[in-house]
């Protein structure tokens, strides 16, 4: 028998999580609910953003469930495949951009500091 890394979501998972600490489950339901809905930002463009960040933050169930929830709120797989792709790019730039560290460090380095 395996153990998944990451357990499936169930409705026993969520029962434990109320069990355990009720009021702060409520209080994140109530944010999460006022933060994904509609706007200044639709609620479709929320979702696109929490998938690109869910895979930056490379958080499964976030991925699967923004994913699920940018489809019900009427986003394209061509946009949250674009979204995914930002994200990369973001991730990918954060290295780049963070180089000149390494960079400045080689020029101290060099300068016998």
């Amino acid at each position: 028998m395996t153990h998944a890394m990451y357990p499936e979501s169930s409705t026993a998972i969520s029962a434990r999580r109320k069990t355990l600490a009720p009021k702060p489950l409520e209080a994140f339901q109530m944010f999460s609910k006022a933060v994904f809905a509609d706007g200044a930002l639709p609620e479709r463009t929320k979702h696109l953003i929490a998938v690109a960040v869910a895979h930056t933050t490379q958080c499964p169930y976030c991925i699967r469930g923004h994913t699920r929830a940018a489809r019900r709120s009427g986003a394209t797989p061509e946009e949250i495949m674009e979204a995914i792709w930002v994200a990369a790019e973001m991730r990918a730039g954060g290295a780049y951009a963070h180089s000149a560290l390494a960079l400045d460090e080689l020029d101290r380095e060099a300068a016998g500091g």
